[in-house]
């Protein structure tokens, strides 16, 4: 496993895995302004929700280090406008809203020394950073009781290291079990149409690690449950709400046909993903280029895939109900729906 993202005490900036670039190189983007950061979330050179968050404290760390020469009021204002960019790069994953409303509880409402206010937001950001790492290795020992030597597990988009700061989340459980359990375990990843993080990312990041996978075409699904080739289902989650969780576009198809097929359909997502006084109607769902990512593949195919002039459909996100959902893995625990419900609220 490689820190997707990290901060660099020498140069005071911060540095990112480009998942843009990967499986065909790993290559790394360093930011050092906030509005940087907020490009790197936006074009998604870094995903995933506990990623996403991360990236945006470190934004705001950045923005205090642009600041450090104005007044206090101006410094300020300047840090509202900062977290307001910063919101505006993806609106479904909740992370990056959690995670600035806890930096903005750093800077005082009174005048202090705005060095000493930067230091602190580094503090906080570092904090996070390692809380992070913590909070996917519970989710890997919690979830890993739920995992049966020889189970094959199929997971959607990219829910592992890198869609976090290390280890994961819907694959923690996973790693969890096999190295600390000793299980064998395969994984198949759906390839996660239109932006592949499945077979680009998922794939990649188990190869490396040396974990068994194997990529499907997402339309295939249903047909490997159908045969028993499939014991569980785990997936991560952009936000999570009382009544539904919202994941990659295409997870709500999956509970339908796990639920058919009685195959436990599990979701693995840190507390700070949890949005449970709002609905599934209280979220925009994001939607995103279809002619780029769509029409296109990510703008790298030589020839458009489909006519031009044609409209390409291409939310981000779909929202699963509750009904479908067997479990919800925390670093607290395995909740059911309605236990969830009664441990956080």
């Amino acid at each position: 496993m490689i820190p997707t993202i990290e901060w660099d005490a020498k140069t005071r900036t911060v540095k990112l895995i480009d998942q843009t670039k990967l499986p065909g190189h790993l290559e790394y983007i360093t930011a050092s302004t906030h509005a940087e950061i907020g490009r790197i979330i936006k074009n998604m050179n870094i995903r995933g929700a506990p990623a996403i968050g991360v990236a945006a404290a470190f934004g705001m760390v950045l923005a205090a280090q642009e600041n450090q020469n104005q007044n206090f009021e101006h410094f300020i204002k300047s840090m509202h406008q900062a977290a307001n960019l910063l919101k505006n790069t993806r609106p479904t994953a909740i992370n990056l809203f959690w995670a600035i409303k806890r930096m903005l509880k750093i800077i005082p409402a009174e005048k202090s020394d705005i060095e000493q206010i930067t230091e602190r937001l580094l503090e906080e950001a570092l904090q996070m950073w390692q809380e992070d790492i913590n909070c996917n290795k519970a989710i890997g020992k919690h979830g890993a009781s739920l995992l049966s030597d020889n189970d094959v597990v199929l997971t959607h988009c990219n829910a592992g290291s890198l869609a976090t700061v290390l280890y994961g989340t819907a694959l923690a459980p996973i790693r969890w079990a096999i190295e600390e359990e000793k299980k064998k375990i395969e994984v198949i990843a759906d390839e996660t149409r239109p932006r592949l993080q499945g077979a680009r990312l998922t794939a990649w990041e188990l190869n490396y690690d040396k974990i068994p996978v194997k990529i499907e075409t997402d339309n295939t699904a249903g047909l490997l449950m159908r045969k028993g080739l499939v014991q569980k289902i785990i997936v991560g989650a952009d936000r999570i709400v009382s009544d539904a969780v919202f994941n990659k576009i295409g997870t709500y198809m999956l509970a339908i046909v796990a639920k058919y097929h009685n195959i436990p359909f599990y979701v693995a997502a840190p507390s700070s993903t949890l949005a449970l006084e709002q609905k599934e109607s209280d979220v925009i769902i994001e939607q995103r280029d279809g002619q780029f990512e769509v029409a296109k593949i990510m703008g790298i195919a030589t020839k458009p895939i489909a006519p031009n002039g044609v409209e390409c459909i291409n939310f981000a996100f779909d929202a699963t109900p509750m009904e479908l959902v067997t479990a919800i893995i925390t670093e607290d625990g395995v909740f059911s729906p309605k236990e969830l419900l009664a441990h956080y609220l």
